[in-house]
């Protein structure tokens, strides 16, 4: 897909307003079950949000509450700072691309992309000036005339999202819109998509499952679990500084070791762990002699020793191997059964090509070392 720059004339409220969308206290619920609960979020125009969480957490029916789908139980929906919580989907003009992209196989790409605005009873004239524009800046003008069964699945996706743009809403809802395609179409797809929201310059409300998608194209990514959101941030702190226990467990490839606090030297941190005595930085929290903490060490700040002095290390041993292209994936056990994953970089190093069921030292330094209190929050 080829951008091309093709005029799109943004509302005045949309240029004007800070927060796009505004989302209070929204509570969920169905009977006893509670599905959102107490979600508060702001995006700002022109920010490209990503949710991720586990199946079952609220991502889609907190984007079906966006769309009008959904009622809420309490709180409020705000647009362009209007409160749009009870208004049907039809007056709301943010419009939501399915996973399954909805099409009409019965209309050509051309009505499809004009279904929205004909509904709305835009002018024709408008009609074809919107369809053109649009299908300029997704590179659809040669499809305008096929029929939906002719396209491939990049190109229903392109006019999934051409037709929920041209009709100008102030933000597009995206439901794992590329969980159908193949792997090697999906990476390339992400970056287009990207580029054509930086673009159109409109907020992107993304739900999906991949950390990697929400990583590469997420101004901030929003993590939910259980209805509740546990940490908000850009991609570079929700996978360097996990918030809570979820998070870490949940987010990148990171090793959580229990255990307490016996020392504090300066602005070190010294925890007693099944595995030994773990050194971790003193941040902003204190943590006073006897406190419960979970220590997290992602698994590429891990390295086998070279035999140099370390600030942490663990003994475990080696029981597989996954490549993965560029990097090493390494599954090893320490002798109170736990599993520790090791990351490296693909190496010709010999002390890399080690056999299974071979005792490493695992070594990091103790800036590598992140801290979670007792009650699962990060130690800042």
């Amino acid at each position: 897909m080829v951008l091309t720059q093709a005029p799109l004339h943004l509302s005045s409220s949309q240029a004007m307003s800070t927060h796009n969308l505004e989302l209070v206290n929204i509570y969920k619920r169905y009977g006893a079950l509670t599905v959102l609960d107490d979600i508060n979020l702001n995006v700002r125009a022109g920010e490209f949000i990503a949710i991720m969480g586990p199946s079952g957490c609220g991502k889609t029916t907190l984007l079906r509450v966006i769309a009008g789908l959904d009622g809420v139980s309490d709180g409020q929906v705000l647009l362009q700072g209007q409160d749009i919580t009870a208004l049907p989907v039809n007056k709301r003009n943010t419009p939501l691309v399915w996973q399954s992209f909805a099409l009409f196989p019965h209309l050509n790409v051309r009505e499809n992309m004009a279904f929205g605005l004909a509904i709305a009873r835009t002018p024709k004239a408008d009609i074809q000036q919107r369809v053109q524009e649009m299908a300029v800046m997704l590179n659809l003008e040669p499809l305008l005339d096929r029929r939906i069964s002719q396209l491939s699945g990049g190109q229903k996706q392109r006019v999934a999202i051409a037709r929920s743009l041209v009709t100008k809403p102030n933000i597009l809802l995206l439901d794992e819109p590329m969980s159908a395609l193949d792997p090697h179409l999906r990476v390339r797809m992400q970056g287009e998509l990207k580029r054509l929201q930086q673009a159109l310059g409109i907020s992107f409300f993304y739900v999906t499952h991949n950390q990697n998608e929400a990583f590469s194209m997420a101004d901030r990514v929003v993590v939910m679990n259980q209805g509740r959101i546990e940490q908000i941030g850009s991609p570079a702190e929700i996978y360097n500084a996990p918030a809570t226990h979820f998070v870490a467990e949940f987010v990148g490839n990171n090793n959580l070791f229990d255990g307490e606090v016996v020392a504090t030297s300066g602005q070190t941190i010294h925890i007693r762990c099944p595995l030994g005595i773990i050194q971790a930085p003193m941040r902003q929290r204190q943590h006073p002699v006897g406190d419960r903490v979970t220590v997290v060490v992602p698994a590429d700040r891990m390295a086998i020793t070279d035999g140099s002095p370390t600030e942490n290390s663990i003994k475990a041993t080696l029981r597989a191997k996954e490549f993965i292209g560029s990097q090493v994936i390494y599954f090893l056990e320490t002798n109170t059964g736990q599993e520790i994953k090791l990351i490296q970089q693909q190496s010709l190093n010999d002390s890399l090509r080690v056999p299974i069921n071979a005792e490493l030292e695992l070594v990091w330094q103790i800036e590598d070392t992140i801290l979670l209190g007792e009650r699962g929050l990060r130690n800042e």
